[in-house]
């Protein structure tokens, strides 16, 4: 059987047809990891977790444009990182930042290290939630 250019092209979209149905069907269960503090270390740097916990602390950059956040989960506390980006985010749905002082939230976010000290830095605003 000769493999001819019109033969390889078809074999080619097809292949790339089921990758794409298989990355629409399989997406959606993809979930981020629950982890508490106490069990994050420098093998998760790069990995996408997600926190329940509480703020016990709120500060701004000096240009207000980054916020730093102390998060306590009971276990253990790290800074959470919230970028201008984020921020905005936030504040365009009536929230202000300050507000998660004292705050049950849900928290997702990346781990990752600055100054030999591991923080998470907040994926999106949407990813930083009130729990009841």
């Amino acid at each position: 059987m000769e493999i001819t250019d019109d033969k390889l092209l078809k074999i080619a979209l097809i292949t790339s047809l089921i990758g794409i149905i298989g990355l629409l069907i399989f997406t959606p269960t993809i979930e981020v990891k629950k982890v508490e503090i106490k069990d994050i270390n420098r093998g998760m740097i790069d990995e996408e977790v997600s926190i329940d916990c509480v703020v016990t602390d709120v500060s701004s950059s000096a240009s207000k444009s980054s916020y730093f956040l102390t998060i306590n989960d009971g276990t253990g506390q790290m800074p959470l990182i919230i970028f201008e980006s984020q921020a905005a985010e936030l504040q365009s749905d009536a929230l202000d930042i300050y507000d998660f002082r004292d705050r049950k939230v849900e928290v997702t976010g990346k781990i990752t290290e600055y100054n030999s000290d591991l923080e998470i830095i907040l994926s999106s605003g949407d990813s930083l939630k009130i729990k009841n």
